[in-house]
């Protein structure tokens, strides 16, 4: 039985069928509320039928006294938000368990291995430095530093999936619930509290930079290297210790020059996020039988009868719609970009100093290809998959618009998003590599002479054809 609250299981966030969890398959991991999907499925029943007022207000006053002597707050964020982030951070820091402070000599080689890859980058990358200090992160500051991103990504998911229940409550059932909605919306914010919690504990202990999962999660303009991580990811490679270190400074310094240098892909990559929320629906088609013949009274009597019914979760699952699939497509084309330029800067940079690169970039291609931690929580937590499938693809089409053009035209895509190449230029990426180099980027800077040249163009063609 588990000590965690509302009957979940403690998990270690692994996953053997990695490659089949994907949004919209059946399975509890897509459902970040478990069975709080829909906290009224205790009532036996579908949505509209077999309505028992007297149950439902059995239900009411267990969950009244549940909540009261467990002493936890009503509102789902310890106060306001549809997320209990005072729950999930007490979960995570009891999932971390002990660890040791940083000393001082590991402070300065995070610093040294971060400025002596910064003067090897500035020869590959027409991208400025965007690092303006350096950190090492024990687990606990790693959550405490990026709590306030994974509240970005967080809460427009919850927020849709708590609308999504209450919407699917009979008339009746809203009515007699009254001043008690904003107690379930509590709930609902204690189950994904509870979740977060668990997955941010074991990606606390695995990550190895602040951007290791392909995201922005550290303040702007924040290295940071985890040397507790880093120690564990380097006893089963056979490599020197120094070269492991710069190479993943290299990484850090690299992501933080393309955030830096390009400052709408933050903003881009959270807004894809959240176009994926607004489109989750679940399905509530197994209400009925998530509760079928269950006694109220047995429910908040039992621990293990509501561990039973949390495992039933599956009952309601995330129905995957076209907007959420185009929004994945787009999350998905922009990590591998992302990821391939800087696989491509840092071996260019690396290469010819460091012998282990090209050894270290293949085990960092297979942790990603794997499903390493991100992806894990990230699954588990909204349903995404954050692993970059076209990476290979991605890092290839930014080396051979290198090799056509060059470094400064390379890096000048990433001044607007709609210069990036999609996911069919990653299939095919020689028309990709002939518009920029035919008809260069600055067109773009100027929306109203780009529409000059389309008219022109069009006109041409209309004049050729006339002739």
């Amino acid at each position: 039985m588990s000590d965690l609250p509302f009957g979940f299981s403690s998990s270690d966030g692994r996953d053997d069928d990695r490659d089949n969890d994907k949004p919209g398959d059946s399975g509890a991991s897509n459902n970040p509320f478990g069975a709080a999907g829909n906290p009224f499925g205790a009532l036996g029943g579908d949505a509209g039928a077999g309505f028992d007022p007297n149950m439902l207000g059995q239900v009411f006053t267990q969950l009244g006294q549940m909540f009261s002597g467990m002493g936890m707050p009503v509102a789902g964020g310890g106060g306001t938000g549809p997320v209990n982030y005072e729950l999930a951070t007490r979960l995570a820091r009891q999932q971390i368990g002990d660890f040791r402070p940083m000393l001082e000599s590991e402070e300065r080689a995070v610093a040294d291995a971060v400025r002596l890859a910064e003067l090897w980058l500035d020869e590959q990358t027409a991208l400025p430095a965007g690092i303006t200090a350096t950190a090492a992160w024990t687990p606990v500051d790693w959550l405490e530093q990026t709590l306030p991103t994974w509240q970005t990504l967080c809460d427009p998911i919850a927020g849709s999936l708590e609308g999504t229940w209450q919407d699917s409550l009979p008339e009746e059932a809203k009515a007699m619930a009254g001043p008690m909605l904003p107690m379930m919306a509590g709930m609902s914010g204690m189950m994904f509290g509870t979740q977060l919690g668990q997955g941010l504990g074991h990606l606390a202990k695995d990550v190895l930079t602040s951007t290791d999962i392909g995201l922005p999660l550290a303040p702007h303009g924040t290295g940071a290297l985890l040397p507790e991580a880093i120690a564990r990811f380097a006893e089963g490679l056979d490599l020197p210790g120094q070269e492991i270190v710069v190479f993943l400074a290299a990484r850090e310094a690299a992501h933080q020059r393309l955030f830096s240098g390009a400052g709408w892909l933050r903003q881009r990559l959270l807004s894809t996020v959240e176009d994926y929320a607004r489109g989750i629906r679940l399905d509530m088609s197994g209400l009925d039988q998530l509760g079928a013949g269950l006694d109220p009274q047995e429910l908040f009597s039992n621990p293990a009868k509501m561990e039973e019914l949390m495992g039933q979760a599956a009952a309601f699952e995330q129905q995957t719609t076209p907007e959420q699939q185009a929004a994945l497509a787009r999350l998905e084309t922009l990590l591998a970009l992302i990821e391939g330029w800087v696989e491509l800067t840092v071996s260019a940079a690396l290469g010819d100093r460091i012998p282990s690169t090209a050894a270290l970039t293949e085990t960092m291609r297979r942790r990603r290809a794997s499903g390493g931690p991100a992806e894990q929580t990230f699954a588990t937590l909204i349903g995404l998959d954050l692993r970059p499938r076209k990476l290979r693809e991605a890092a290839d089409l930014w080396r051979k618009l290198t090799e056509a053009a060059d470094v400064a035209t390379r890096d000048g895509v990433w001044a607007h998003p709609d210069l990036l190449p999609d996911a069919e230029d990653l299939d095919s990426p020689a028309g990709f590599i002939d518009r920029v180099i035919g008809g260069g980027t600055g067109t773009f800077d100027d929306p109203i002479a780009e529409l000059e040249r389309t008219i022109a163009e069009e006109q041409r063609k209309k004049d050729d054809g006339e002739s």
